[in-house]
């Protein structure tokens, strides 16, 4: 038997070089019309036998449509131009071994782990080759379960583990799709398809912060962690059980043992010169935020530190030189310039019944003096229970009833015929005082109605949780924030917005549309190492956890 695997392998490495380039399409005219011809070549050697008949079993044992068709028969395509020839396995001698090439991609799966992946995802018994070995069957299917776990750890290094919409219905993000038939072509033809593989990861700057705290954390020393669990909030003179882990996470000295579980002066004190170290309002209440950052400023844990790095591989590779950066959890937008930030500001966020959606698009309009056309669901579930047939309440706040496009008189209408589910008319709040976009808004058309934009109600800012809204992102400054937007724009500036300001609603469209990206991250890298941990508002974050780990 080894006699005849020995001249087997030896008539597959002799048949390699000529297919190594072979594509499994190729372009033809028919008829005058340009089509796509799939070419499949004969299986010579008998091993080549075994795996096209392999592959021709998982082909048609797979239901038409499905991932693992479409895989079976990327694969059946793919060996076939090669003749159905192995790529990974060659003879040495007596034995069947892994070719180099095979082996260097074998250890980037044993280093997953730095990758925040999970080696067994790859390293599964299919590839057991030494229980393949007087096998031809078992050999075949070694070969082909190293192409298949090659794809998996390019498609889960650049797009994820798990998919976004399994986390909540609210992420639309669009993970990076591997090219399937080209990465099957480009392993075999690369010199070092190991350096293909481990290039598929992310390369934003935070995802490699990332990525080296996970080195640190799983090779470093261990750390006790002295974690501060979640309560009610702490203000001066209240008693909270939680004081004497709060005072040694921030090395307080307590002076008086009476007031051991007090939150006194000197605890309010530093918790305000922590708050002001990471960037937080610094009111010496110690709430969610809070919490969350005293426990993850120690290092997050690495369950922490992989479901964020999963969340870089839902973003695009290409945030945009120039973008505007939402993190969600952090309640905190960005304008940024590479890696560099122009401006910060303070947002509101949804609530988390009202979730604001994690997407990615372009701010394409600054609409100044805006006009807010209220949802169908505040319409219906806020607005008129609020009226009760009441024509003077939609006067009274600056409201307007439409139909047909045309503005009616809200007395009117025949209230006490009113569906208030399923009203004959919308609503909108015209422009000026008290209007809920207040004076400007920024536009990037989307599927879920959600935008950036000022508002009359800025106490909320002043506040450390700031998760308020219906799901659109309020700006605090909105003029500094709009002064930052419009830096590179040709066609409008910060003092022609202002000179719009009163009056009618008017609309500027920018010829330079920026992307914008409303993120969720929890966990942050700052440029100087600083690690800064944020409180899970939607709960996303623990969902991914589990989904991660099971």
């Amino acid at each position: 038997m080894r006699k005849q695997l020995r001249s087997i392998l030896f008539g597959v490495v002799a048949t390699l070089a000529p297919f190594a380039s072979s594509q499994a399409q190729e372009i033809v005219m028919v008829n005058g019309v340009e089509a796509t011809r799939v070419v499949i070549g004969p299986a010579v050697s008998p091993l080549a036998k075994v795996i096209k008949a392999g592959l021709k079993d998982q082909f048609y044992g797979a239901k038409a449509g499905t991932k693992a068709w479409q895989n079976a028969q990327g694969l059946y395509y793919f060996y076939g131009a090669r003749n159905f020839e192995p790529i990974w396995l060659k003879g040495e001698g007596d034995s069947v071994k892994f070719s180099q090439n095979a082996l260097s991609i074998l250890d980037v799966f044993e280093d997953a782990t730095m990758e925040g992946l999970r080696p067994s995802d790859y390293l599964t018994p299919a590839l057991d080759l030494d229980a393949a070995i007087g096998d031809p069957a078992a050999l075949a299917r070694v070969e082909t379960a190293l192409s298949d776990a090659a794809i998996l750890y390019a498609r889960h290094a650049a797009g994820g583990r798990i998919s976004p919409s399994k986390v909540s219905s609210s992420i639309s993000l669009r993970p990076t799709r591997i090219d399937l038939n080209k990465l099957r072509v480009d392993l075999v033809t690369s010199n070092d398809p190991a350096a293909l593989l481990r290039g598929m990861h992310p390369t934003h700057t935070e995802f490699k912060a990332l990525r080296a705290a996970l080195a640190e954390k799983i090779n470093g020393p261990a750390v006790e962690q002295i974690i501060v669990p979640n309560g009610k909030l702490m203000k001066l003179g209240k008693k909270d059980d939680r004081m004497p882990i709060l005072r040694e996470r921030l090395k307080i000295e307590l002076t008086d043992p009476t007031l051991e579980f007090t939150y006194d002066e000197t605890a309010v004190a530093a918790v305000k010169e922590f708050q002001t170290s990471i960037g937080l309002i610094a009111d010496g209440v110690v709430g969610p935020a809070t919490v969350a950052a005293l426990n993850g400023a120690q290092g997050a844990s690495v369950e922490d530190i992989v479901a964020n790095m999963e969340r870089w591989r839902w973003m695009p590779k290409d945030l945009g030189d120039f973008h505007v950066f939402v993190n969600i959890p952090e309640f905190r937008l960005q304008v940024r310039k590479g890696d560099t930030v122009e401006h910060a500001t303070r947002v509101v966020v949804g609530k988390p019944k009202h979730k604001t959606p994690v997407f990615s698009d372009e701010i394409e309009h600054v609409v100044v003096n805006p006009y807010w056309n209220v949802p169908y669901s505040i319409a219906t579930k806020e607005l008129l229970p609020s009226a009760n047939g009441n024509p003077g309440y939609f006067t009274s706040r600056n409201y307007e009833l439409l139909s047909g496009g045309r503005v009616i008189n809200a007395s009117s209408v025949d209230w006490a015929n009113i569906n208030p589910k399923n009203p004959p008319f919308r609503i909108r709040q015209r422009p000026g005082r008290g209007n809920a976009l207040g004076a400007v808004k920024f536009l990037f058309p989307n599927q879920h109605s959600v935008y950036l934009h000022d508002t009359p109600s800025k106490s909320l800012f002043g506040r450390t949780y700031r998760a308020f809204s219906h799901g659109c992102v309020r700006v605090h400054n909105p003029f500094d924030f709009a002064e930052a937007l419009l830096r590179y724009e040709p066609s409008l500036n910060i003092q022609q917005v202002k000179g719009m300001l009163g009056g009618t609603e008017k609309w500027n469209n920018l010829k330079r549309k920026v992307p914008v990206h409303l993120a969720y991250f929890t966990l942050r890298i700052d440029q100087d190492g600083t690690v800064r941990t944020f409180g899970d508002v939607y709960g996303h974050h623990k969902r991914l956890v589990e989904l991660l780990s099971s």
